[in-house]
């Protein structure tokens, strides 16, 4: 099954771009995966806040595959711990799944339009994040979810 990791605005910081490379690499010993980094529309500042979130909503339901499973990161999503997002995984894979989405939404979350098409809506915490850590947190709990489907001794139980 693959990873795509989708994120609305710039390319990774770098002073973390290391931090997720190597997070990324990892994850590849056991499924391949891609990170796309999806543009902010032109003259976002310009826009209304409900005009840009639907910009780039339309935008992100384009580039999706209708058997793509995707996954929304949102603030009012259910919270999973370590081990709940490893057996999602497990039950998404033994379910014949192909690609799992992981989306990052641009500044003002995502448009109802892509939480209604989202398979699942993920919030990491009750804390805010910037958007550069919150890529660097997916991957770590990507990977730390791969390695206690696999017994391995990252995640202390």
């Amino acid at each position: 099954m693959k990873i795509e990791f989708w994120s609305i605005g710039k390319q990774h910081d770098p002073s973390i771009k290391d931090a997720i490379e190597d997070y990324s690499a990892r994850i590849k010993k056991y499924a391949p995966i891609q990170w796309e980094i999806l543009p902010v529309p032109k003259n976002a500042g310009m826009l209304s806040e409900n005009d840009l979130k639907r910009l780039e909503g339309k935008m992100i339901l384009e580039w999706l595959d209708k058997d793509t499973v995707l996954i929304a990161l949102d603030e009012y999503g259910k919270e999973m711990g370590s081990v709940g997002l490893a057996d999602f995984i497990v039950k998404k894979g033994n379910m014949g799944s192909k690609k799992l989405v992981f989306l990052i939404g641009g500044a003002f979350g995502l448009d109802e339009a892509v939480l209604k098409r989202a398979d699942h809506k993920w919030s990491l915490s009750k804390l805010t994040f910037p958007h550069q850590i919150v890529r660097l947190l997916l991957a770590e709990q990507i990977y730390r979810a791969y390695t206690i489907i696999k017994n391995e001794k990252y995640h202390h139980r």
